[in-house]
């Protein structure tokens, strides 16, 4: 029997020359590693072994840990730019628009719920590390592009208050519970859609006028 020990798929060095799909390994490994273990318990090196990579050669794709958050933040949020882009040039009232934009966020979430706990659970010291600047750049645009649909509903006389108020309400709710259950995923929660359409279905009733 040989006493030869085959390397951990983590820690096996791959080849070079790899590019962009290396530096998308990187930031999925580091997104995972983030959750897990926290900003600061999110080494390089850790970042490093779980993609096969020395911690040297990771430097080589990103300066230090707060760029990498930065760039998953910014990933994250252009993401969501371009969903949002898709919803704005369907047709439709402008509250059927931001339902069809709370629905995308909210679904975005749930599908990418890691990338949401860095760009959107980051606690205010770690988010110096890189979620802030990308939270103030994207997700101050992405905000911005949500909140003038609003206030094109408020031009056609459809909201109930005012539209700075609507529009935050209307994300706080959409955050509420996306966050809720990706954090407490042990609370006895009825089916996911459902509960979505429930909370829609009562904001955009007490929000918009009949």
């Amino acid at each position: 029997m040989s006493d030869v020990t085959s390397p951990s798929p983590r820690s096996a060095r791959k080849p070079k020359g790899e590019g962009h799909s290396r530096r998308a390994e990187i930031l999925a490994a580091a997104e995972r590693i983030f959750v897990e273990h926290g900003y600061e318990g999110a080494t390089i090196r850790k970042i490093a072994d779980e993609v096969g990579l020395s911690s040297t050669a990771l430097y080589m794709h990103f300066s230090e840990k707060g760029e990498i958050l930065h760039e998953i933040c910014r990933q994250s949020f252009a993401a969501l730019i371009v969903v949002n882009e898709g919803v704005l040039a369907e047709p439709g009232a402008p509250e059927d628009r931001l339902r069809r934009m709370m629905d995308a966020y909210v679904a975005f979430g749930f599908a990418n719920p890691n990338a949401y706990r860095l760009v959107y659970l980051t606690r205010p010291q770690e988010a110096l590390g890189g979620a802030e600047t990308a939270a103030q750049q994207l997700g101050a645009d992405l905000f911005r592009t949500f909140e003038a649909v609003v206030e094109d509903a408020g031009r056609c006389g459809r909201l109930r208050g005012e539209v700075r108020a609507t529009a935050q309400a209307l994300w706080a709710g959409g955050h509420g519970v996306v966050s809720l259950m990706i954090t407490k995923p042990y609370f006895d929660w009825v089916d996911q859609d459902r509960l979505v359409k429930t909370l829609m279905d009562a904001l955009f009733a007490g929000l918009f006028k009949p």
